[in-house]
């Protein structure tokens, strides 16, 4: 069964930068599009960044020219690099992977994900 687990949130100050990763465990076969989601405080989950197979990026217009998704295949991980980071980006964020048209997360909880606090 194909895992995925989140690192690399934390605390950082407005203006500041973090890289988060996301690394699916369990052999995963035909990975093809990768994507991070985030959840605001009392806000639903939403999609941020997508990666394909062919390393086409689509970002959505809150993280656009401050987020860069990418990918490392030999490892099945999948990264967010964040800049500029502004107190709107704070939530819980998270990945998602597809193994060929079937993601490995649907609907309910996606587990714990990685934290990210943007102070003021």
């Amino acid at each position: 069964q194909v895992q995925l687990v989140e690192s690399g949130g934390g605390l950082v100050q407005a203006g500041g930068s973090l890289r988060l990763s996301c690394t699916a465990s369990g052999a995963p076969r035909n990975i093809t599009t990768m994507a991070w989601h985030r959840q605001a405080p009392g806000k639903q989950r939403s999609w941020i960044a997508l990666i394909t197979n062919r390393n086409t990026t689509n970002y959505s217009g809150a993280v656009k020219g401050r987020f860069t998704i990418s990918r490392d295949d030999a490892k099945n991980s999948v990264y967010l690099h964040m800049d500029r980071l502004e107190p709107g980006d704070t939530g819980v964020y998270f990945c998602n992977v597809a193994i060929g048209s079937k993601w490995i997360r649907e609907a309910g909880s996606w587990g714990q994900g990685t934290q990210v606090t943007v102070s003021s």
